[in-house]
């Protein structure tokens, strides 16, 4: 497939090493310019904005929360057939207090709001490390979540995603995502299949912010990835899956 991939972060510069890896034709574009790719350790072919969503299947979006509503006016200009995969997470320290996320509207319908397209959540809630590395914390084969409300185009997702070596679990639709946002046990735990579908279950709406919040207050930038997924399955009750 043709997949453009817009931010060149931990997340978006290990998915284009996965997807150019497994066969596919990637390019990938900074927000601001190609210019800021540039040292950057990617795969596939530097574009600007304007190039990374022509002639693509998939568009994967891997930028911070708050930006993706500054892009909205260049995806207009995207094929109507183009899927979508947002990967972004809300984290008011970042982003700001964005007023409908705190009054509880899931943060994926939210962005599909805002750009005015439909959007696959998919890729948001594996640390970057565990993507480079691809194994859950016992060892074991990584499992995905992923939501959307088009079932055909999420299975193309779940299938480039299987390509890459994890397992996926279908959520169900969009509305439904809010069991693989921050604070959830299924956000960045690294688990198998069968313990991110009890992980889904289990997540509780109210909570999760709660959670999210505070892993927040306890990270530490000098952390170690080992640590890092202890704390988050501990903070949101997944040590027992």
């Amino acid at each position: 497939m043709n997949i453009g991939i817009i931010g060149a972060g931990p997340i978006g510069t290990t998915l284009s090493q996965h997807l150019f890896n497994t066969g596919h034709d990637v390019k990938i574009a900074d927000a601001r310019s190609i210019k800021k790719l540039e040292g950057k350790d990617f795969k596939g072919k530097a574009v600007t904005f304007e190039e990374v969503i022509q002639n693509i299947d998939v568009l994967i979006i891997s930028l911070p929360f708050h930006v993706v509503p500054t892009i909205k006016e260049k995806l207009s200009q995207l094929d109507d057939n183009t899927i979508i995969v947002d990967t972004t997470n809300y984290y008011p320290f970042r982003d700001g207090n964005i007023q409908p996320i705190e009054d509880g509207k899931v943060e994926s319908v939210w962005i599909a709001e805002q750009i005015e397209k439909p959007v696959i959540k998919a890729f948001n809630n594996l640390l970057a490390r565990t993507l480079q590395t691809i194994t859950s914390a016992d060892g074991s084969k990584m499992a995905m979540a992923i939501s959307g409300d088009n079932q055909s185009h999420k299975d193309v997702i779940a299938e480039m995603i299987n390509a890459i070596g994890i397992d996926v679990v279908d959520n169900g639709d969009l509305n439904n995502s809010w069991r693989h946002q921050p604070g959830s046990p299924a956000y960045c735990t690294e688990l198998n299949k069968s313990q991110l579908e009890r992980a889904l279950q289990l997540a509780d709406k109210a909570a999760a912010p709660i959670h999210r919040d505070e892993v927040m207050n306890h990270f530490r930038p000098d952390m170690q990835h080992k640590d890092i997924v202890a704390m988050n399955r501990k903070v949101y009750d997944a040590d027992t899956l």
